[in-house]
């Protein structure tokens, strides 16, 4: 089993910490006058979904647990269930949409992930970086906002919601950085 100090913290990383592995949803690190800096970290607990927030001491060490990930393919969605092949054994899994969690918004059919297993069980998804999604719903463009940074909300194909610049328009191809939701740029065809 690895083991990692805060100042290798980052956003996703699993750690176990009191008994759980908990996600680092994000962190701060913080130096006081005269004292030893710290690192708050707000962490998700893998199993029960609950969220909070904790303190340590800048170098403190935890274990990360050694976590099975796998390439698979999104193939599609019912009701509450996401249904997944493994790329290698073409096997089918079926996730929660509560497991999911906010990385459904940017899961399109076909799609190649890498899925995080840890004993078996589903402890989180990761996708591609950037990923082109095709504008479902936005306000027309207007000739001539080109280089604005003024933005508009735009709906992709997946339902989600990005603010674009301006001279964006239905039928648009856009890049999204799937960490953040943050819109890229426009793809190119």
């Amino acid at each position: 089993m690895a083991v990692v100090d805060t100042s290798r913290f980052h956003k996703g990383m699993k750690i176990e910490t009191e008994g759980a592995i908990w996600e680092i949803v994000e962190y701060k690190h913080s130096k006081m006058a005269q004292r030893s800096p710290i690192v708050t970290a707000r962490l998700k607990n893998i199993t029960t979904g609950s969220v909070r927030e904790m303190k340590f001491r800048a170098g403190d060490t935890f274990n990360v647990p050694d976590i099975d990930k796998r390439k698979m393919q999104y193939i599609y969605k019912d009701n509450e269930m996401f249904y997944f092949m493994d790329s290698e054994t073409f096997d089918q899994f079926s996730f929660r949409e509560d497991i999911i969690g906010d990385t459904a918004e940017f899961l399109k059919e076909q799609q190649e992930v890498i899925v995080q297993m840890y004993e078996g069980e589903l402890i989180g998804i990761e996708l591609p970086t950037a990923v082109v999604f095709e504008v479902t719903h936005t306000e027309p463009g207007v000739k001539g906002d080109t280089v604005s940074s003024t933005t508009k909300p735009a709906t992709i194909e997946t339902g989600a919601v990005v603010a674009v610049p301006l001279f964006i328009n239905i039928g648009d191809m856009i890049k999204v950085d799937t960490r953040n939701g943050n819109y890229l740029e426009r793809a190119k065809y």
